[in-house]
């Protein structure tokens, strides 16, 4: 089955993703952004059929099966209301909302409608992390005994940097952290005990976070983010037998290495994709509505993984205005 994209906002993101729609021959019907001469734009670089000069527009298009939400995230509640309240499925960029209830709202809304409602962590669909999955299932690497990664940027210190804004959803953890949180919950699953440390900005937005978490199987976690300060973006995966290395940057798609424990290199990967790899979230969320079948990274994990991240900030002590 062949879904007809909408793409909800037109910034930088959303360029990547409809560039990436388009590269792997999916259909993009629609465009709808705040003003019409940003959606008229934005269809004339893309070349896609229909322009709306509003997201209700968007939502309400009867052409438009599947919506791309690529809002900043304080905003994306509200776009997959009105998107499920049009009958259409949505995939909503990471993180999904600002909050674990945030994220429970949009699952009970898209259950309740019988739609779709996914997350765009796309690091989760790109074919190396298949690769990975399918060494960790066949054992390669034995018991898995811990995992780290980071995501580390040197973004902005300018307090009006959407980064720095309490008020925009600023922070390294949302924005950054996401990343390897959602690599930990995939190949560890949901942690047993949290410990997070941060930084505090000047505007009160975190600009450093460090996790320590272990899970049911006893395995460690460690991630970090920043936006102050750029730092090797790897992962790597330790097991009782081998380990696997990914390199630079880690959460996209990219190469790694499977050593064994006497240093003996089992496998290097390193195949390439045309395009970042977007495309293969969308193909995602077509076989779940398709199949009836949830995605790899379920909207109920999404909800607990939004849970998570609000555990972090109440330990680093980071509140978003109206929580």
């Amino acid at each position: 089955m062949t879904l007809r994209w909408g793409i909800l906002a037109t910034g930088g993101i959303a360029r990547k993703f409809t560039s990436d729609l388009i590269t792997a021959g999916l259909a993009v019907a629609a465009v709808g952004s705040r003003t019409q001469e940003s959606a008229d734009r934005f269809a004339g670089e893309f070349g896609i059929p229909a322009a709306h000069g509003s997201y209700a527009a968007l939502a309400e298009d009867p052409g438009v099966d599947a919506i791309y939400i690529a809002t900043p995230h304080p905003q994306h509640v509200e776009a997959a209301r009105l998107a499920l309240a049009g009958g259409k499925h949505v995939l909503i960029e990471k993180p999904i909302t600002l909050t674990g209830f945030e994220a429970a709202e949009i699952r009970d809304l898209a259950e309740a409608r019988g739609l779709v409602a996914m997350e765009a962590m796309w690091t989760r669909y790109v074919p190396m992390m298949a690769r990975i999955r399918e060494i960790l299932a066949a054992g390669t690497i034995g018991e898995v005994r811990a995992v780290s990664a980071d995501h580390t940027q040197s973004i902005s210190a300018d307090p009006a940097h959407r980064l720095n804004a309490l008020e925009l959803g600023g922070g390294a953890l949302l924005d950054l952290g996401v990343y390897p949180i959602s690599f930990v919950w995939d190949v560890l699953g949901a942690p047993t005990t949290i410990q997070a440390s941060g930084r505090i900005g000047e505007t009160g937005a975190d600009t450093e976070v460090a996790t320590v978490m272990t899970h049911a199987s006893g395995a460690v976690s460690t991630t970090m983010s920043s936006s102050r300060g750029a730092g090797p973006n790897t992962a790597h995966i330790v097991g009782s037998r081998a380990r696997i290395d990914i390199d630079r940057t880690w959460y996209n798609q990219t190469t790694f290495t499977v050593t064994s424990s006497d240093g003996s290199v089992i496998e290097r990967y390193e195949e390439a994709i045309d395009g970042r790899g977007m495309q293969f979230q969308a193909l995602a969320l077509e076989n779940a509505v398709a199949t009836g079948v949830a995605p790899l990274l379920s909207i109920d994990e999404s909800t607990e993984i939004m849970r998570t991240l609000d555990e972090i900030r109440r330990q680093i002590g980071v509140r978003y205005p109206g929580e």
